[in-house]
């Protein structure tokens, strides 16, 4: 059991806080951290381990968690007489292999305040052949629009400063940019939130975490369209 003499949740919230991406009201400046993931996660593993979770509430009392696990019996096994003989290491995977590299590199200008996350995506993507360029909140990120000119924006939502919708609604008012392509990267996947990035000026819209082949597919298609 976990408690806490919090807030705690909206009865309306709490049959939904083991969903996916389900978070009270909050700013998307990131104050207050987190995607909504957590709970589902905690949910997911301990269904796995053939447990349940519950949660329990008293708006202004505070929340209480409880977590059920299956208790196994114990086994004894005798240790062999002899350790097994050792085996030869297996080749490695074709996965292993390097990315393969673009025919035409694109300029990208990766925007994400996880600055682990936004390096190494621009790493990837050098690997790849493309160019990168990095911003880590809202106005850093504008600003390095106008002086980089990308041809594509990876772009988060959630950022301080300004959060990713405004940062694109300014990228679509400046001339020099009207042609860069928009890519929502984010934690945010409901229909209202792919709804409000659209009219923002967005172009595309993945949800974290993305396949890499889908940011390829777009830049693919960035690069054909350059070509042609």
């Amino acid at each position: 059991r976990v408690r806490d003499n919090g807030i705690g949740i909206e009865p309306a919230l709490l049959p939904h806080i083991f969903d996916l991406f389900t978070q009270a009201e909050r700013s998307l400046d990131r104050a207050q951290g987190g995607l909504g993931i957590g709970l589902s996660l905690v949910r997911r593993l301990v269904e796995l381990h053939g447990g349940s979770v519950l949660a329990h509430s008293v708006l202004g009392q505070g929340s209480e968690f409880v977590v059920r696990l299956p208790v196994l019996p114990l086994q004894l096994t005798a240790l062999p007489a002899s350790p097994p003989s050792p085996t030869m290491p297996a080749p490695a995977s074709a996965s292993a292999a390097p990315p393969k590299k673009a025919a035409t590199g694109c300029r990208v200008l990766v925007v994400d305040d996880n600055v682990d996350a936004a390096q190494s995506l621009a790493q990837l993507l050098e690997r790849t052949g493309h160019k990168t360029r990095l911003a880590y909140d809202g106005p850093s990120a504008l600003q390095a629009a106008m002086d980089y000119l990308p041809e594509v924006v990876l772009l988060d939502i959630g950022l301080p400063g300004l959060d990713g919708y405004e940062v694109a609604e300014r990228i679509r008012q400046q001339a020099t940019l009207k042609h860069t392509v928009l890519v929502a990267l984010t934690g945010y996947g409901q229909d209202s939130d792919r709804q409000r990035s659209q009219e923002a000026g967005f172009d595309h819209h993945l949800v974290k975490p993305s396949d890499f082949d889908e940011i390829e597919n777009i830049l693919a298609g960035v690069a054909s369209l350059r070509k042609a």
